[in-house]
């Protein structure tokens, strides 16, 4: 990690995934976390406003100390208590089954080997649990996925190593977690290039 990843990427992420026009999603993805939850690529906390009242306990996988920081007034003004564990989420120092959800918003893009990442989560989470996404990918539409591919190589260099071009539902599947509910969709106010919105749910 360098200057620019260390010092200043966390806080573009928080500006750029802190727009109104996330707020609805997050909301949606959040409503149906329960109980012990976990979270890959906390961030700066963004989601925490939307945790529902029947969580009960949040473990952050974050691994930019700086965003970490930059969540601190959202953490401690949380109802919901939340700890910091692991750095990681492609390997996890946590104990088999013992999640009742996971959630994940604008990560998987960003996670080197983001099947590692998933069969992670699919191994903490207990029988039934589920994993709630929200993601962007490869557009649907040829012209703009050309564009993507072509654009790919910088936008991992200049976003943490954001890919353009996953097939997010298709890298749930393959991870042996069962898709419940799937939804894709251009999202209104974001850039085309960025693809297409996937916003699901998955179970163990």
């Amino acid at each position: 990690m360098g200057l620019y990843d260390d010092h200043v990427l966390p806080r573009l992420i928080d500006r750029a995934c802190g727009i109104g026009v996330t707020s609805p999603l997050r909301q949606r993805v959040c409503a149906g976390l329960a109980g012990e939850v976990l979270e890959i690529g906390f961030g700066s906390g963004l989601n925490v406003a939307h945790y529902p009242a029947r969580v009960r306990h949040v473990t952050a996988v974050e691994p930019a100390d700086l965003a970490w920081r930059l969540a601190g007034h959202r953490v401690r003004a949380s109802a919901v208590p939340i700890e910091r564990a692991g750095l990681d989420g492609q390997s996890l120092p946590l104990p088999d089954a013992v999640f009742d959800t996971a959630v994940s918003s604008w990560t998987l893009c960003t996670i080197p080997d983001a099947a590692a990442a998933l069969a992670e989560v699919r191994r903490v989470l207990r029988p039934g649990g589920t994993f709630h996404f929200v993601e962007h990918g490869l557009s649907a539409e040829p012209r703009v996925a050309r564009w993507q591919r072509r654009l790919e190589p910088v936008q991992k260099r200049v976003a943490g190593g954001c890919h353009l071009t996953r097939h997010i539902a298709d890298l749930v599947a393959e991870a042996g977690l069962r898709l419940r509910e799937v939804e894709t969709f251009d999202q209104h106010g974001v850039p085309r290039v960025l693809g297409a919105t996937t916003l699901g749910v998955a179970e163990r």
